[in-house]
Formats: structure tokens, C-alpha cells, sequence
């Protein structure tokens, strides 16, 4: 309760000191670009923007369907991921071969795979779920076949010994041993994910947050702007935090992994 009191009263403290240096004028438009080009709006208004287009439903909409796009592309990523890294820490030559490829690919921005999207897809939802797939699924490749190298060999060779082997084996000792390595994985493709199907859909125009935040950069419309960065940034946290961060807290005290001091 305290830290969320803490965090509200920071929040306020940031949105009233916008609002003072936008009223101000201390600032000219030209020379503080961040927030007041063109016509910064304030603190206040873009408040009173956001409030109305979640009232109204455009924004719950928007981020509705991007919240369905991003979660299909992320199951499909999470599905290849754990498919590629196993393959990569099981086999050498794959290890040789796709993991070298996979490492590079992992250095490509998400973003960099659209026009080859839209040759392929064309405009609209098939394309934002190929990049949301891209941008989540090498990372949590990497992490995957991390995962699966770092598994003590104690544990598979008294598996192999009791009999275990092939997909028992992988179900009943590699997978469960490499949890703490996945889901910090699973984290960081979320974030990969996130940040991709925003770009996404400003370029693909097929409704959602990010096409909301490009269609009030055409209109010059700067609280519809603002307020969908505020809604992307707030969304964001609240699934990292409330999700991931969760999980991860939870399996490291499990397995004995969290540290003393936070």
C-alpha cells in the first residue's frame, strides 16, 4: 500500500509540474521538443483526453484488440521458442547451425521484417501478428535453449539411470529444471512483443493503440498522443508487474534463487 501510495503521488507530482511549464511559457515550442511540440496541451488536458477516450470506448477498444493481436502472436512465439531452443540445446549441429542463425536474427530489429510482411501478408492483422511473432520469438529462443544447456547433469544422468528418456525425460526434468531461465525468457519476449506490435500497428493501420497514436500524429492531435503513450507505458507495467515480475519472484523463491537483500 505504501509503494502504491508512493508511486501515485510521484505520478501527480510529474503531471502538475508538466502542467506548470506548459502554462508558463518559461519554454518556447521550438527549444523543448519532448512534450511541447506542437501546442503542448498540459498535463491537465491530456488527463482529461485520456479519461474521455476510455469513457467513450475508443481507448478499452484499442487496446482491447491490440491486447488479442499481441496475445495470439505471443503464444505462437512461446510455441516456436521452446520448439527452436530445444532442438538448439539438444542437437550440436543444430547448435552449429540454427543457433548461430538465430542469434543474428535475435539483433534485427522487429520492425526491419514489415515491408517483407506486407509483401507476404499484405496490410492488416495477418502482418502485425508476423511481426509480434519475429520480435518475441528469438529471444525467447535464446532463453529456451539457455535453459535447457544449463540443466544440471546430476539431474539427467539419475533420470537416465531410473529409465527416463525422450519426451519423458524433456517433460519431467529438462522443462521443469529450466523454469527460472524460461520465464525470465517469457519476460523479456513480452517486452520484445510489446514494443513490436505498437510499431505494428502504426504501420499496418488496422486499428488498435498503435494506429490511435499515428492517427493523432496526422491530425496534430497531441493529446491523443500523449494519451496513448501514457496508456502503452501503463499497460506495459501492469503485465510486467503484475504477470512476470510475479512469476519470477515466485519461482526464484521456489527454487532458492532469491536473493537476501532486495
Amino acid at each position: 500500500m505504501v509503494t502504491a501510495i508512493r508511486r501515485i503521488v510521484f505520478i501527480a507530482m510529474i503531471v502538475a509540474i508538466w502542467e506548470i511549464i506548459s502554462k508558463s511559457g518559461v519554454f518556447p515550442t521550438i527549444s523543448f521538443p519532448p512534450l511541447l511540440i506542437p501546442n503542448d496541451p498540459g498535463g491537465v488536458t491530456v488527463m482529461g483526453t485520456l479519461i474521455n477516450g476510455i469513457l467513450s470506448g475508443q481507448i478499452l477498444e484499442a487496446t482491447g484488440l491490440t491486447l488479442g493481436r499481441l496475445l495470439i502472436g505471443f503464444l505462437i512465439a512461446i510455441s516456436l521458442g521452446l520448439f527452436l531452443g530445444y532442438l538448439i540445446a539438444r542437437y550440436k549441429l543444430v547448435d552449429d547451425t540454427l543457433g548461430f542463425l538465430v542469434t543474428a536474427l535475435q539483433s534485427i530489429p522487429s520492425i526491419v521484417w514489415f515491408p517483407l510482411a506486407i509483401i507476404w501478408f499484405g496490410m492488416g492483422n495477418a502482418s502485425i501478428l508476423f511481426i509480434v511473432t519475429i520480435g518475441a520469438t528469438w529471444t525467447m529462443t535464446v532463453s529456451a535453449s539457455t535453459g535447457f544447456k544449463n540443466v544440471p547433469n546430476l539431474y539427467m544422468n539419475v533420470a537416465k539411470t531410473l529409465g527416463s528418456s525422450g519426451s519423458h525425460l524433456a517433460r519431467t526434468v529438462i522443462l521443469p529444471a529450466s523454469v527460472p531461465h524460461l520465464i525470465s525468457g517469457l519476460r523479456m519476449a513480452w517486452a520484445f512483443a510489446w514494443r513490436a506490435i505498437m510499431a505494428g500497428e502504426m504501420l499496418g493501420g488496422a486499428g488498435g493503440l498503435g494506429y490511435l497514436l499515428n492517427l493523432g500524429r496526422s491530425l496534430q492531435n497531441m493529446d491523443l498522443v500523449l494519451s496513448i503513450m501514457i496508456i502503452i507505458g501503463i499497460v506495459g507495467t501492469l503485465v510486467d508487474n503484475l504477470v512476470f515480475l510475479r512469476m519470477e519472484r515466485s519461482v526464484q523463491k521456489k527454487w532458492g534463487l532469491k536473493p537476501s537483500l532486495n
